[in-house]
């Protein structure tokens, strides 16, 4: 796997690209180090990759369970350090569910998601991340 990123100004404004796919991802850095908010933050990045990672597992696993959810999201929120580098100390999912679900089903679907299958989750935790979740049924 190869990415690569392209300076887009003459401060911390990148556009990311990978060799699987030409969609383009715009990065920008923090207004203390030039940035212009013309794209995420690499450490919004990390949680977008542990949502995504996670929340693409349930849905497989959930289709295999003939669960159906009617709409499926999941918000992430992380907790970092004040001390340099500001790593995530902890990281809390909350997956949103909308159907005629069985709660049981759905429960070991996430734990399975979450724990077991999801690579980005053992990277992080790996790490001394303590990563939770939770879900919420509307």
């Amino acid at each position: 796997m190869k990415i690569h990123l392209q300076r887009k100004n003459e401060a911390v404004y990148f556009e990311g690209s990978s060799e699987l796919s030409h969609i383009k991802v715009h990065i920008d850095g923090a207004e203390s180090i030039g940035g212009e908010g013309k794209g995420v933050r690499p450490m919004e990045l990390v949680l977008m990759a542990l949502g995504s990672c996670s929340v693409f597992d349930l849905s497989s696993i959930l289709k295999k369970q003939r669960q159906t959810p009617e709409d499926l999201q999941v918000e992430v929120e992380g907790k970092r350090r004040d001390e340099v580098p500001n790593i995530f100390t902890h990281i809390h999912l909350t997956f949103i569910l909308k159907g005629q679900l069985d709660e049981n089903k759905v429960q070991k679907a996430a734990e399975l998601a979450v724990k077991k299958y999801c690579s980005v989750h053992d990277m992080l935790a790996a790490g001394g991340v303590e990563i939770t979740y939770s879900l919420k049924f509307i």
